[in-house]
Protein backbone atom coordinates (compact mmCIF):
# COMPACT_ATOMS: atom_id res chain seq x y z
CA UNK A 1 0.00 0.00 0.00
CA UNK A 2 1.63 3.71 -0.74
CA UNK A 3 2.22 6.02 1.91
CA UNK A 4 -0.72 8.37 1.92
CA UNK A 5 -0.19 11.87 1.33
CA UNK A 6 -0.83 14.31 4.47
CA UNK A 7 -0.94 18.35 4.24
CA UNK A 8 2.55 19.98 4.87
CA UNK A 9 2.73 20.62 8.57
CA UNK A 10 1.70 23.78 9.24
CA UNK A 11 -0.84 24.22 6.55
CA UNK A 12 -4.42 23.15 6.80
CA UNK A 13 -7.33 22.25 5.16
CA UNK A 14 -10.38 24.40 5.93
CA UNK A 15 -13.63 21.99 6.06
CA UNK A 16 -17.13 22.14 5.01
CA UNK A 17 -18.10 22.71 8.70
CA UNK A 18 -15.83 25.55 9.15
CA UNK A 19 -16.38 27.64 6.19
CA UNK A 20 -19.11 29.53 7.31
CA UNK A 21 -17.20 30.95 9.94
CA UNK A 22 -14.97 31.92 7.75
CA UNK A 23 -17.15 33.72 5.23
CA UNK A 24 -18.85 35.03 8.48
CA UNK A 25 -15.47 36.78 9.44
CA UNK A 26 -14.62 37.97 5.02
CA UNK A 27 -18.05 39.40 4.86
CA UNK A 28 -18.38 41.52 8.01
CA UNK A 29 -14.00 42.35 6.67
CA UNK A 30 -15.73 43.28 2.95
CA UNK A 31 -18.65 45.23 4.55
CA UNK A 32 -16.63 47.28 6.95
CA UNK A 33 -14.37 48.09 4.05
CA UNK A 34 -16.60 49.60 2.21
CA UNK A 35 -18.23 51.64 4.85
CA UNK A 36 -15.00 53.69 5.45
CA UNK A 37 -14.33 53.57 1.73
CA UNK A 38 -11.49 51.39 1.25
CA UNK A 39 -11.21 49.52 -2.26
CA UNK A 40 -10.11 45.95 -2.50
CA UNK A 41 -6.58 45.09 -3.98
CA UNK A 42 -5.61 41.41 -4.76
CA UNK A 43 -1.56 40.88 -5.04
CA UNK A 44 0.41 37.35 -6.30
CA UNK A 45 1.21 35.49 -3.53
CA UNK A 46 4.75 34.82 -5.39
CA UNK A 47 7.34 37.97 -5.21
CA UNK A 48 10.72 38.82 -5.88
CA UNK A 49 12.63 37.85 -2.88
CA UNK A 50 14.54 41.01 -2.63
CA UNK A 51 11.02 43.02 -1.95
CA UNK A 52 11.25 41.82 1.26
CA UNK A 53 14.66 41.78 2.13
CA UNK A 54 14.74 45.74 1.25
CA UNK A 55 11.04 46.47 3.35
CA UNK A 56 11.33 44.18 6.06
CA UNK A 57 15.14 44.02 6.49
CA UNK A 58 18.01 41.63 5.65
CA UNK A 59 18.68 40.73 9.69
CA UNK A 60 15.01 40.64 10.56
CA UNK A 61 13.66 36.93 12.18
CA UNK A 62 11.13 36.68 8.88
CA UNK A 63 14.04 37.34 6.30
CA UNK A 64 17.12 35.33 8.20
CA UNK A 65 15.30 32.38 9.02
CA UNK A 66 11.39 32.21 8.31
CA UNK A 67 10.64 32.91 4.57
CA UNK A 68 9.88 30.33 2.04
CA UNK A 69 12.32 31.01 -0.42
CA UNK A 70 13.55 29.34 -3.82
CA UNK A 71 15.13 29.68 -7.11
CA UNK A 72 12.91 29.39 -10.46
CA UNK A 73 14.14 28.15 -13.62
CA UNK A 74 15.59 31.77 -14.57
CA UNK A 75 17.72 31.78 -11.66
CA UNK A 76 16.20 34.37 -9.93
CA UNK A 77 15.67 34.34 -5.88
CA UNK A 78 11.37 34.04 -5.44
CA UNK A 79 9.51 34.08 -2.01
CA UNK A 80 6.01 33.21 -0.43
CA UNK A 81 5.00 36.64 0.68
CA UNK A 82 4.99 36.90 4.68
CA UNK A 83 3.14 39.41 4.81
CA UNK A 84 1.34 41.90 2.87
CA UNK A 85 2.01 45.37 2.90
CA UNK A 86 5.47 45.27 1.18
CA UNK A 87 3.22 43.08 -1.50
CA UNK A 88 0.98 46.13 -1.71
CA UNK A 89 3.23 48.91 -2.04
CA UNK A 90 5.10 47.47 -5.02
CA UNK A 91 1.35 47.03 -6.76
CA UNK A 92 1.00 50.79 -6.08
CA UNK A 93 4.46 51.99 -7.34
CA UNK A 94 4.07 49.37 -10.17
CA UNK A 95 1.05 51.23 -11.60
CA UNK A 96 1.24 54.76 -9.91
CA UNK A 97 -0.96 54.62 -7.21
CA UNK A 98 0.54 56.88 -4.70
CA UNK A 99 2.09 60.37 -6.49
CA UNK A 100 -0.21 63.25 -5.66
CA UNK A 101 -3.17 61.00 -4.28
CA UNK A 102 -4.93 59.62 -1.58
CA UNK A 103 -5.96 55.94 -1.35
CA UNK A 104 -7.75 53.45 1.31
CA UNK A 105 -6.77 49.88 -0.22
CA UNK A 106 -7.16 46.41 2.00
CA UNK A 107 -6.62 42.95 0.92
CA UNK A 108 -6.94 39.14 2.31
CA UNK A 109 -5.33 35.96 1.74
CA UNK A 110 -2.80 33.56 2.59
CA UNK A 111 0.67 34.22 3.87
CA UNK A 112 3.86 31.64 4.36
CA UNK A 113 6.42 32.10 7.29
CA UNK A 114 8.35 28.80 8.06
CA UNK A 115 8.01 28.86 11.68
CA UNK A 116 7.39 26.10 14.75
CA UNK A 117 3.43 25.59 14.48
CA UNK A 118 1.44 26.37 17.49
CA UNK A 119 -1.67 27.46 18.26
CA UNK A 120 -3.14 30.40 16.30
CA UNK A 121 -0.02 29.94 14.35
CA UNK A 122 0.70 28.89 11.18
CA UNK A 123 3.12 28.15 8.68
CA UNK A 124 0.40 28.94 5.63
CA UNK A 125 -1.85 31.48 7.64
CA UNK A 126 -4.61 34.06 6.67
CA UNK A 127 -4.42 37.76 6.57
CA UNK A 128 -6.73 40.93 6.45
CA UNK A 129 -4.69 44.05 5.43
CA UNK A 130 -5.56 47.69 5.06
CA UNK A 131 -3.40 50.63 3.81
CA UNK A 132 -3.77 54.23 3.39
CA UNK A 133 -1.44 56.01 1.81
CA UNK A 134 -1.15 60.26 0.99
CA UNK A 135 -2.24 61.14 4.37
CA UNK A 136 0.19 62.47 7.30
CA UNK A 137 -2.06 63.27 10.22
CA UNK A 138 -2.95 61.28 13.07
CA UNK A 139 -6.87 61.42 12.44
CA UNK A 140 -6.05 58.96 9.64
CA UNK A 141 -4.49 56.50 12.19
CA UNK A 142 -8.02 57.20 14.76
CA UNK A 143 -9.64 56.28 12.02
CA UNK A 144 -7.90 52.86 10.82
CA UNK A 145 -8.32 52.14 14.77
CA UNK A 146 -11.76 53.22 14.78
CA UNK A 147 -12.47 50.85 11.88
CA UNK A 148 -11.03 47.70 13.21
CA UNK A 149 -13.18 48.58 16.66
CA UNK A 150 -16.30 48.45 14.45
CA UNK A 151 -15.02 45.44 13.02
CA UNK A 152 -14.87 44.06 16.76
CA UNK A 153 -18.70 44.95 17.59
CA UNK A 154 -19.95 43.51 14.27
CA UNK A 155 -18.18 40.20 14.92
CA UNK A 156 -19.31 40.42 18.61
CA UNK A 157 -15.59 40.18 20.08
CA UNK A 158 -15.47 43.96 21.49
CA UNK A 159 -15.23 42.70 24.76
CA UNK A 160 -12.58 39.89 24.44
CA UNK A 161 -9.96 42.69 22.97
CA UNK A 162 -7.81 45.17 23.94
CA UNK A 163 -5.62 48.20 22.25
CA UNK A 164 -2.61 49.16 23.34
CA UNK A 165 -0.60 51.98 21.80
CA UNK A 166 2.70 53.29 21.53
CA UNK A 167 5.20 55.54 19.31
CA UNK A 168 8.03 54.76 17.73
CA UNK A 169 8.94 58.57 16.83
CA UNK A 170 10.88 59.73 13.76
CA UNK A 171 13.77 57.69 12.59
CA UNK A 172 16.04 60.01 13.41
CA UNK A 173 14.67 60.03 17.28
CA UNK A 174 14.30 56.29 17.11
CA UNK A 175 18.19 56.13 15.47
CA UNK A 176 19.10 57.74 18.87
CA UNK A 177 17.32 56.02 21.06
CA UNK A 178 18.90 52.91 19.33
CA UNK A 179 21.89 54.05 20.47
CA UNK A 180 20.83 54.91 24.03
CA UNK A 181 19.09 51.76 24.23
CA UNK A 182 21.95 49.06 22.82
CA UNK A 183 24.58 51.15 25.02
CA UNK A 184 21.72 49.86 28.37
CA UNK A 185 21.67 46.53 27.06
CA UNK A 186 25.63 46.15 26.60
CA UNK A 187 26.23 46.95 30.66
CA UNK A 188 24.15 43.67 31.24
CA UNK A 189 24.93 41.41 28.28
CA UNK A 190 25.53 38.56 30.43
CA UNK A 191 22.04 38.73 31.12
CA UNK A 192 20.59 38.93 27.57
CA UNK A 193 19.03 35.29 26.24
CA UNK A 194 20.56 33.93 22.56
CA UNK A 195 17.81 35.79 20.87
CA UNK A 196 18.75 38.87 22.25
CA UNK A 197 21.97 38.97 22.35
CA UNK A 198 21.87 38.35 18.46
CA UNK A 199 19.36 41.54 18.23
CA UNK A 200 21.56 44.22 20.20
CA UNK A 201 23.40 44.59 16.98
CA UNK A 202 20.70 43.83 14.65
CA UNK A 203 17.50 44.99 15.95
CA UNK A 204 17.56 45.86 19.22
CA UNK A 205 14.32 47.62 19.91
CA UNK A 206 12.79 43.75 19.50
CA UNK A 207 14.74 43.24 22.68
CA UNK A 208 11.49 45.36 24.92
CA UNK A 209 9.43 43.00 22.86
CA UNK A 210 11.15 39.69 24.70
CA UNK A 211 8.36 37.38 26.44
CA UNK A 212 10.90 35.67 28.39
CA UNK A 213 10.05 35.89 31.96
CA UNK A 214 13.53 36.21 33.09
CA UNK A 215 14.65 39.41 31.18
CA UNK A 216 11.82 41.51 32.16
CA UNK A 217 12.75 43.35 35.29
CA UNK A 218 15.76 43.92 32.84
CA UNK A 219 13.27 45.21 30.54
CA UNK A 220 11.61 47.52 32.52
CA UNK A 221 14.89 48.87 33.68
CA UNK A 222 15.94 50.02 29.67
CA UNK A 223 15.49 53.70 28.86
CA UNK A 224 12.16 54.67 27.32
CA UNK A 225 11.39 55.85 23.61
CA UNK A 226 8.70 58.13 24.82
CA UNK A 227 11.52 60.18 26.63
CA UNK A 228 13.18 60.62 23.73
CA UNK A 229 10.75 61.66 21.40
CA UNK A 230 10.86 65.78 20.13
CA UNK A 231 8.09 68.09 20.71
CA UNK A 232 6.72 67.45 16.76
CA UNK A 233 6.48 63.26 17.62
CA UNK A 234 4.80 64.04 21.17
CA UNK A 235 1.93 66.04 19.63
CA UNK A 236 1.41 63.78 17.05
CA UNK A 237 0.90 61.20 19.38
CA UNK A 238 -0.85 62.79 22.24
CA UNK A 239 -3.66 64.17 19.29
CA UNK A 240 -3.89 60.73 18.31
CA UNK A 241 -5.21 59.67 21.94
CA UNK A 242 -7.08 62.36 22.23
CA UNK A 243 -9.05 61.70 19.28
CA UNK A 244 -9.47 58.17 20.92
CA UNK A 245 -10.39 59.46 24.25
CA UNK A 246 -13.12 61.65 22.10
CA UNK A 247 -14.53 58.21 20.39
CA UNK A 248 -15.11 56.62 23.71
CA UNK A 249 -12.35 54.04 22.51
CA UNK A 250 -10.54 52.35 25.98
CA UNK A 251 -6.28 52.40 25.35
CA UNK A 252 -3.39 51.36 27.35
CA UNK A 253 -0.23 53.04 26.27
CA UNK A 254 2.40 50.31 26.18
CA UNK A 255 5.84 52.11 26.10
CA UNK A 256 7.53 48.64 25.29
CA UNK A 257 5.54 48.07 22.61
CA UNK A 258 7.65 48.01 19.01
CA UNK A 259 6.82 46.13 15.63
CA UNK A 260 8.95 43.36 14.63
CA UNK A 261 9.27 44.98 10.89
CA UNK A 262 11.59 47.99 10.09
CA UNK A 263 9.70 50.15 8.65
CA UNK A 264 7.60 51.63 11.25
CA UNK A 265 7.67 55.23 12.52
CA UNK A 266 5.75 57.19 15.19
CA UNK A 267 2.28 55.69 15.98
CA UNK A 268 2.33 51.53 16.43
CA UNK A 269 -0.74 49.52 17.63
CA UNK A 270 -2.07 46.16 18.78
CA UNK A 271 -5.43 44.40 19.58
CA UNK A 272 -4.90 41.60 21.80
CA UNK A 273 -6.63 39.03 23.72
CA UNK A 274 -6.07 36.67 26.44
CA UNK A 275 -8.35 33.80 25.39
CA UNK A 276 -4.89 32.78 23.33
CA UNK A 277 -2.80 32.61 25.49
CA UNK A 278 1.01 33.15 24.20
CA UNK A 279 -0.74 34.34 20.97
CA UNK A 280 -2.45 37.07 21.73
CA UNK A 281 -2.13 39.48 19.35
CA UNK A 282 -5.05 39.69 17.14
CA UNK A 283 -4.40 42.75 15.11
CA UNK A 284 -1.31 44.89 15.06
CA UNK A 285 -0.28 48.15 12.52
CA UNK A 286 0.80 51.52 12.66
CA UNK A 287 2.80 54.07 10.40
CA UNK A 288 5.06 53.80 8.13
CA UNK A 289 6.35 56.94 6.46
CA UNK A 290 9.30 55.62 4.89
CA UNK A 291 8.28 52.52 3.37
CA UNK A 292 7.66 54.03 -0.08
CA UNK A 293 10.99 55.93 -0.32
CA UNK A 294 12.88 53.12 0.52
CA UNK A 295 11.55 50.78 -2.51
CA UNK A 296 12.10 53.53 -4.77
CA UNK A 297 9.37 55.61 -5.07
CA UNK A 298 8.49 59.39 -3.62
CA UNK A 299 8.36 60.15 0.11
CA UNK A 300 4.89 58.92 0.97
CA UNK A 301 3.03 59.00 4.36
CA UNK A 302 1.19 55.95 4.90
CA UNK A 303 -0.22 53.64 7.62
CA UNK A 304 -2.35 50.18 7.96
CA UNK A 305 -2.75 46.87 9.62
CA UNK A 306 -3.30 43.75 9.47
CA UNK A 307 -5.18 41.58 11.13
CA UNK A 308 -4.84 37.43 11.50
CA UNK A 309 -8.16 35.74 10.36
CA UNK A 310 -7.20 32.03 12.20
CA UNK A 311 -7.05 33.89 15.32
CA UNK A 312 -10.21 35.91 15.21
CA UNK A 313 -11.75 32.53 13.69
CA UNK A 314 -10.74 30.75 17.26
CA UNK A 315 -11.93 33.70 19.29
CA UNK A 316 -15.29 33.74 16.70
CA UNK A 317 -15.47 29.81 18.09
CA UNK A 318 -16.13 30.79 21.00
CA UNK A 319 -19.32 33.10 20.30
CA UNK A 320 -22.95 31.82 19.36
CA UNK A 321 -23.49 31.56 15.86
CA UNK A 322 -25.36 29.41 13.27
CA UNK A 323 -24.48 28.09 10.03
CA UNK A 324 -27.23 29.55 7.27
CA UNK A 325 -29.22 25.82 6.42
CA UNK A 326 -31.00 25.18 3.34
CA UNK A 327 -34.98 26.72 3.65
CA UNK A 328 -35.92 23.50 1.45
CA UNK A 329 -34.88 20.08 0.37
CA UNK A 330 -36.59 18.49 -2.63
CA UNK A 331 -37.39 14.84 -2.41
CA UNK A 332 -38.32 12.87 -5.38
CA UNK A 333 -39.71 9.42 -6.77
CA UNK A 334 -39.87 8.35 -10.48
CA UNK A 335 -38.32 9.42 -13.71
CA UNK A 336 -40.92 11.75 -14.52
CA UNK A 337 -40.69 13.57 -10.93
CA UNK A 338 -36.86 13.63 -11.05
CA UNK A 339 -36.90 15.94 -13.97
CA UNK A 340 -39.61 18.19 -12.88
CA UNK A 341 -37.74 18.08 -9.52
CA UNK A 342 -34.60 19.32 -11.35
CA UNK A 343 -36.58 22.42 -12.90
CA UNK A 344 -38.70 22.87 -10.04
CA UNK A 345 -35.38 23.96 -8.16
CA UNK A 346 -33.90 26.18 -10.72
CA UNK A 347 -37.65 28.06 -10.61
CA UNK A 348 -37.44 28.78 -6.47
CA UNK A 349 -33.61 29.13 -6.88
CA UNK A 350 -34.92 32.25 -9.60
CA UNK A 351 -37.46 33.26 -7.45
CA UNK A 352 -35.92 33.01 -3.84
CA UNK A 353 -32.30 34.22 -5.00
CA UNK A 354 -31.18 34.36 -1.19
CA UNK A 355 -32.57 30.88 -0.03
CA UNK A 356 -30.88 27.84 -0.13
CA UNK A 357 -32.52 25.10 -1.95
CA UNK A 358 -30.82 21.70 -2.52
CA UNK A 359 -31.87 19.37 -4.95
CA UNK A 360 -31.70 15.47 -4.05
CA UNK A 361 -29.55 13.65 -7.03
CA UNK A 362 -29.46 10.13 -7.43
CA UNK A 363 -31.20 7.15 -6.61
CA UNK A 364 -32.77 5.98 -2.70
CA UNK A 365 -35.59 5.60 -0.93
CA UNK A 366 -38.73 8.34 0.23
CA UNK A 367 -37.17 7.29 3.28
CA UNK A 368 -33.31 7.64 2.86
CA UNK A 369 -33.82 10.89 1.24
CA UNK A 370 -35.69 12.40 3.85
CA UNK A 371 -32.97 11.07 6.29
CA UNK A 372 -30.76 13.21 4.27
CA UNK A 373 -33.08 16.25 4.02
CA UNK A 374 -32.64 16.34 7.79
CA UNK A 375 -29.02 15.86 7.97
CA UNK A 376 -28.34 19.24 5.45
CA UNK A 377 -30.18 20.96 8.05
CA UNK A 378 -32.90 21.83 5.98
CA UNK A 379 -36.03 23.71 7.56
CA UNK A 380 -38.71 22.00 4.94
CA UNK A 381 -38.72 18.72 2.58
CA UNK A 382 -40.57 19.22 -0.41
CA UNK A 383 -42.21 16.17 -1.87
CA UNK A 384 -42.35 15.48 -5.60
CA UNK A 385 -43.37 11.93 -6.23
CA UNK A 386 -46.38 9.99 -8.70
CA UNK A 387 -49.49 11.23 -6.71
CA UNK A 388 -48.00 14.82 -6.60
CA UNK A 389 -47.19 14.79 -10.29
CA UNK A 390 -50.62 13.87 -11.04
CA UNK A 391 -52.32 16.40 -9.35
CA UNK A 392 -50.51 19.05 -9.95
CA UNK A 393 -49.58 19.45 -6.16
CA UNK A 394 -46.25 19.16 -3.97
CA UNK A 395 -46.09 17.93 -0.07
CA UNK A 396 -44.42 20.05 2.56
CA UNK A 397 -43.01 18.14 5.32
CA UNK A 398 -41.85 20.45 8.41
CA UNK A 399 -38.30 18.88 9.56
CA UNK A 400 -37.69 21.30 12.19
CA UNK A 401 -40.79 22.08 13.77
CA UNK A 402 -43.90 19.95 14.93
CA UNK A 403 -46.67 20.68 12.43
CA UNK A 404 -48.59 18.13 9.89
CA UNK A 405 -47.41 17.33 6.46
CA UNK A 406 -49.32 19.73 3.91
CA UNK A 407 -50.04 19.20 0.19
CA UNK A 408 -50.66 22.46 -2.05
CA UNK A 409 -50.83 23.60 -6.02
CA UNK A 410 -47.25 23.48 -7.61
CA UNK A 411 -48.61 26.90 -8.70
CA UNK A 412 -48.76 28.42 -4.67
CA UNK A 413 -44.92 27.44 -3.96
CA UNK A 414 -43.55 30.61 -3.90
CA UNK A 415 -46.25 32.67 -2.49
CA UNK A 416 -46.33 29.49 0.85
CA UNK A 417 -41.98 29.85 0.76
CA UNK A 418 -42.48 33.45 1.27
CA UNK A 419 -44.52 33.36 4.05
CA UNK A 420 -42.48 30.87 5.63
CA UNK A 421 -39.43 33.15 4.92
CA UNK A 422 -41.14 36.52 6.25
CA UNK A 423 -42.66 34.57 9.98
CA UNK A 424 -38.42 33.74 10.17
Amino acid sequence: MSKKILAIRGMHDILPQRTPLWQLLETAVADVCHQYGFSEIRMPIVESTDLFCRSIGEVTDIVEKEMYTFEDRNGDSLSLRPEGTASCVRAGLEHGLFHNQVQRLWYQGPMFRHERPQKGRYRQFHQVGVECFGMAGPEIEAEIILMSSRLWKKLGLADELSLEINTLGSSEERASYRETLVAFFEKSRDLLDEDSQRRLTSNPLRILDSKNPKMQTLIEQAPRLLDSLGEASKQHFETLTAYLGDAGINYKINPRLVRGLDYYSHTVFEWTTTLLGAQGTVCAGGRYDSLIEQLGGRATPAVGFALGMERLILLMKEQKWSAPQPLAYIVHQGELAKKRALSMAESLREALPDSRIVLHCGEGSMKSQFKKADKTGARLAIILAEQEIEQAQVGIKFLREDKEQVQLGQNELNDFLNKILKVG
